[in-house]
C-alpha cells in the first residue's frame, strides 16, 4: 500500500534509538525527510545515518525536549513538520505510596506537558496547510493502569485526555491526534524493566524476561518494526477519518472490550 506521504517532512521526539527510531525507520521507507532527537550524539549519527541509507533527508537534533530550549531547538531544525511523533522515556517503576511530589512532577512535564508544548507549536502551520498527522507514544497503563506505574498512567492519561479534547477541534481541518499503547515491544525499555524485576524479585535477568513474555497473550515480545509500521500507517493519507483513538499493541493481552 502506498501510504501517500512521501515527500512529507515529520519531527519525532526521542527517536535515536527505540520506538521513536523505529517509527523515523517506517516513515522513511516511505519517503518521508525526518528531524530525530536524543541526548547522546553517538546514537543520533548512528540513527541517522541508518535513516539516510533509505534515500531521505534526515535531520539529528541532540536536545532535551523535557525544557523549552530543547523544544525550542527541534522546532528550529524543523518548524513546519506535516507528522509529529511525540515519544518519551518513561518515569521508573516504584511503590505508589513512595513517590514524592517530584517525582509527580517530573513525570507530567515529560510524559504531559512536554508533547503538548510540541502539539501546540506544529498545529497553526498544519491547519493552514490542512494537513497533519500527530501520533502520540504513550503505554498500555493509561487503559490499565497499575500501581507499580502510577507515574508513567498518571501522567500519560492527562496526555491522553487534552489530546482528545483538541483532536475534535482539527479533526475538520485533515489533523488526526492518535496514540500508540505499546506494551512489551522488545526494546532497551524492556531490559531495564526486566532488570528492575530481577533486582526487586532476587531472580535472574533471563527469569524475569521470561516471566514478561509468558504474560503476554502472544507468548513473545512485540517488534520495533511492527510498532513502527502502525505509526507510518496512522500518519498516512488513508487515515484521515481515524482520530483521537487509543491503539494498543500488546500482543492481544488487554483483557477489556474498549
Amino acid at each position: 500500500m502506498d501510504l501517500g506521504i512521501q515527500g512529507r517532512r515529520a519531527l519525532l521526539t526521542a527517536s535515536s534509538r527505540g520506538l521513536g527510531k523505529a517509527c523515523a525507520v517506517a516513515l522513511a521507507r516511505e519517503g518521508v525527510h525526518v528531524t530525530i532527537n536524543g541526548l547522546d550524539r553517538g546514537h543520533l549519527d548512528a540513527a541517522a545515518a541508518e535513516i539516510e541509507a533509505l534515500g531521505v533527508e534526515v535531520n539529528g537534533v541532540a536536545a532535551d525536549i523535557n525544557t523549552s530550549e530543547g523544544r525550542a531547538a527541534l522546532l528550529a531544525a524543523c518548524p513546519d513538520p506535516d507528522i509529529l511523533v511525540n515519544n518519551n522515556w518513561g518515569p521508573p517503576p516504584g511503590d505508589w505510596l513512595s513517590f514524592e511530589y517530584e517525582d509527580w512532577l517530573r513525570a507530567v512535564e515529560a510524559n504531559m506537558l512536554a508533547p503538548i508544548m510540541m502539539i501546540k507549536a506544529v498545529v497553526p502551520a498544519m491547519r493552514e496547510r490542512r494537513f497533519g498527522r500527530i501520533v502520540n507514544i504513550t503505554s498500555q497503563m493509561v487503559k490499565s493502569p497499575f500501581s507499580v506505574m502510577g507515574l508513567s498512567a498518571g501522567a500519560r492519561a492527562g496526555l491522553t485526555a487534552a489530546c482528545k479534547a483538541l483532536s475534535r477541534d482539527v479533526a475538520a481541518d485533515n489533523i488526526t491526534i492518535n496514540n500508540l499503547l505499546p506494551e512489551r515491544i522488545d526494546t532497551e525499555r524492556q531490559v531495564y524493566m526486566a532488570q528492575r524485576r530481577a533486582a526487586s524479585a532476587g531472580m535472574s535477568y533471563e527469569d524475569a524476561r521470561a516471566e514478561m513474555v509468558e504474560s503476554i497473550a502472544a507468548k513473545r515480545m512485540g517488534r520495533p518494526e511492527e510498532f513502527g509500521a502502525m505509526c507510518a500507517y496512522l500518519c498516512s493519507v488513508h487515515t484521515g477519518y481515524i482520530s483521537g483513538q487509543n491503539i494498543q499493541l500488546d500482543g492481544g493481552s488487554y483483557r477489556g472490550t474498549i
